[in-house]
C-alpha cells in the first residue's frame, strides 16, 4: 500500500457524510421530512443557527453583491446534484447549495449560511416537481424515503431520489469529473453508452457504460459500526445527527443486513444492564467507544468487537456470557483498545475474548478469513460485479504476470490469480498481508505472493529482481493513487493498468497523470456499491498508447 493507507479505518466500508458505518432508523427526529413536497426543517434550522451545518458565530448575514441573505426565503431552480446529495441552485446567478432538493425542481428554500462563492440552504417547499427522461412511463424522481430519521441521519443522501435515478446520476458524475478534472475525451453526449468513431483533440475517446446497479438495493451492509455515547445518563448507541457527533439512539438501518441490527441492539441491552460506562468525547472518560459487527452471509458466523478506552471490562466476563447466550451464530468476541483523542475508529490493540480470531465469509468462490480490523468490502454482491469486470479488463491468458497495489487481504488479488501465470499484491499494512496469505493457503491459491511496504518502494524491488509485470492493478483509498506510485508504473510500462477506485475526482487526476505519461482510458465500469448514498466506484481500463 502507498501513502499510508489505514484498511482498518473503513476506507469503503464506510459510505456517507455524518455517520456512514452507523445503524439508522427506527426513531422521528424533531428534524422534519418532505412530506408531499413540504418540509418540516425546525430541527435543521436550529442546526444552521448554532453552527452546526457550517455557519460558524461570526459568519456574516449578508455580504456586497450576494444577492441572498441568511434567513431569507428564496424560490430557486435546481440544476445539478453535489455527491454529498445537495440540490445544487440558481438566485440570480448565485449559487445556493440546497438540501433536500433535486433536479428538475423548482423549490422555496430558507438560506442558512452565504460565502462570496456560494451558500447552503434548506428545503421548506417544493414549487415544481421534477420528471424522469422516460416520461412515457410517468415516472418521477422524487420518491418517499422509507427511512423514517432520513433527514437527520447521515449514513444515506439520496433515498429521497428514485434509485434508477441514482444509477444515471452516479453516472453523470462519474462522467463529469473525467471531463472536467482529468481532461478525459468521453465518447457521446451525456447517457450514451457507444464509442464514438471520432477523437476529441486528437485522443481518442472512453466509453463510460450505464451504472451496474442492484436489484434490491436495500439491506446490503455486511458490518456495522456504531458509536457509542450516553444521554440523560443512558448509554445510547446509533448515528451521528448531520453535521454534529451527537449520537442519536436508534434500533433498525435499511441498508444494514438484519442481523447486524440485532446484534447491535443485544450488546446495547447487555451494556447497559451490566452499567458499562460509555464514552464520552467531551471528557475523554467512559469505557465502552464503539461497537463492531460482522455477518459472514455464507456461513452465517456473526463476530463483535467492543472498541474500549481502556484494557479493563468491568463485568467482563459476564458481558461475554451474555452475548455468547443472546447472538444467535456468534463465533468471535474480541476487544480492540483505543485511548487516543481521536475520531479513528480502532487502536492498534486487538485481543480475543472469545471464540475464533476470525470469521469465514465467501464472494464470488473464494473463501477469506475476516479479522476483526480487516478491510472486506460490505456488499458482497456488487463486490463480485466490481472484480469480475477487473478480471475482464485485465486481459488475462493464464500468461500475464501481474501486481495488484493497494492489495488489502488480498481479495482482487484472488480473484485475479485464478486466471493469471502469477500475481504479486503489496500492502503496507502488516495484518493485511497476513491476512493475504491466509486466505491464499484457505483457497490452496499457490500463484499468489504479497509483500509488505509501500507500494512504490517494493514495486522497482521487484523489477530489480526481474518480474515485469503485463497488468498492474491498484485499488487506492479515496485520496487516490500516492504520485510515487503513479511514477512507479510509468516506469514499469505495464501493457495495462486497471484502476478500481472509489472517488470520481481522485480517479480523474490520476487517469490526467497516467495519460500525460503514456497511457490511453478505453473504458470506464460505474458500480454502485453503496445504493442511497453519494458514492460511487469504478471499474477503469488503461491501456498503453
Amino acid at each position: 500500500m502507498s501513502g499510508g493507507k489505514r484498511r482498518d479505518g473503513g476506507r469503503r466500508e464506510s459510505p456517507g457524510a455524518g455517520n456512514r458505518d452507523s445503524l439508522a432508523g427506527g426513531r422521528k427526529r424533531q428534524g422534519g421530512r418532505a412530506v408531499n413536497g413540504q418540509a418540516n426543517n425546525r430541527g435543521r434550522q436550529d442546526r444552521f443557527a448554532s453552527g452546526r451545518e457550517g455557519r460558524s458565530g461570526g459568519a456574516p448575514s449578508s455580504l456586497a453583491g450576494v444577492p441572498v441573505a441568511v434567513g431569507q426565503s428564496v424560490a430557486c431552480d435546481i440544476i445539478g446534484l453535489t455527491h454529498d446529495g445537495e440540490g445544487v441552485g440558481r438566485v440570480e446567478g448565485y449559487t445556493l447549495f440546497v438540501r433536500g432538493a433535486l433536479p428538475g425542481e423548482r423549490v422555496r428554500a430558507e438560506v442558512g449560511s452565504i460565502g462570496k462563492s456560494f451558500g447552503r440552504a434548506w428545503m421548506t417547499e417544493l414549487l415544481e416537481v421534477g420528471e424522469s427522461e422516460n416520461k412515457g412511463e410517468g415516472e418521477k424522481i422524487r420518491v418517499t424515503p422509507p427511512c423514517p430519521i432520513y433527514e437527520d441521519c447521515g449514513g444515506c443522501q439520496l433515498q429521497h431520489l428514485a434509485y434508477a435515478e441514482q444509477l444515471k446520476w452516479k453516472r453523470e458524475h462519474v462522467v463529469n469529473n473525467l471531463r472536467r478534472i482529468g481532461k478525459v475525451a468521453v465518447a457521446g453526449a451525456e447517457g450514451a453508452v457507444a464509442a464514438g468513431d471520432g477523437t476529441l483533440d486528437g485522443r481518442p475517446e472512453a466509453v463510460v457504460h450505464p451504472t451496474i446497479g442492484m436489484s434490491e438495493p436495500w439491506r446490503y451492509r455486511n458490518k456495522a459500526q456504531v458509536p457509542i455515547g450516553s444521554a440523560g445518563g443512558n448509554l445510547v448507541g446509533g448515528f451521528y445527527e448531520k453535521g454534529s457527533h451527537e449520537i442519536v439512539e436508534m434500533g433498525a438501518c435499511l441498508i444494514q443486513v438484519e442481523e447486524n441490527e440485532k446484534t447491535v441492539r443485544i450488546v446495547k441491552e447487555a451494556a447497559r444492564l451490566l452499567d458499562i460506562p460509555p464514552y464520552s468525547r467531551e471528557s475523554g472518560r467512559g469505557l465502552l467507544r464503539h461497537v463492531v459487527v460482522r455477518h459472514a452471509r455464507t456461513t452465517g458466523q456473526r463476530m463483535v468487537v467492543l472498541v474500549t478506552n481502556g484494557r479493563d471490562i468491568p463485568r467482563g466476563e459476564e458481558l461475554v456470557a451474555l452475548l455468547r447466550e443472546s447472538v444467535p451464530g456468534i463465533a468471535s468476541i474480541c476487544q480492540n483498545i483505543q485511548t487516543a483523542e481521536t475520531s479513528v475508529v480502532f487502536g492498534d490493540e486487538t485481543r480475543t475474548l472469545w471464540g475464533e480470531d476470525v470469521i469465514y465469509d465467501e464472494i464470488g468462490g473464494i473463501q477469506f478469513a475476516i479479522s476483526p480490523r480487516s478491510f472486506f468490502q460490505v456488499n458482497p454482491e456488487q463486490t463480485v460485479q466490481l472484480y469480475r469486470k477487473a478480471v475482464e479488463y485485465a486481459g488475462l491468458t493464464g500468461e500475464e504476470t501481474v501486481i495488484d497495489a493497494y492489495c488489502g487481504i488480498g481479495t482482487i488479488s484472488l480473484f485475479l490469480a485464478r486466471h493469471a501465470k502469477r500475481v504479486y499484491g503489496v500492502e503496507i499494512i502488516p495484518e493485511a498481508i497476513e491476512d493475504a496469505r491466509r486466505n491464499a493457503a484457505l483457497n490452496d491459491i499457490r500463484n499468489a505472493e504479497f509483500a509488505v511496504g509501500p507500494a512504490e518502494v517494493v514495486m522497482p524491488r521487484w523489477q530489480a529482481e526481474g518480474i515485469a509485470p503485463d497488468v498492474i492493478v491498484v485499488d487506492p483509498p479515496r485520496k487516490g493513487c500516492d504520485p510515487a506510485l503513479i511514477s512507479t508504473m510509468l516506469e514499469l510500462r505495464p501493457a495495462r493498468i486497471v484502476y478500481v477506485s472509489c472517488d470520481p475526482a481522485t480517479l480523474a487526476r490520476d487517469l490526467k497523470l497516467l495519460e500525460d505519461g503514456g497511457y490511453r482510458t478505453v473504458e470506464v465500469q460505474p458500480v454502485d456499491m453503496f445504493p442511497h448514498t453519494g458514492h460511487v466506484e469504478c471499474c477503469v481500463l488503461l491501456v498503453r498508447k
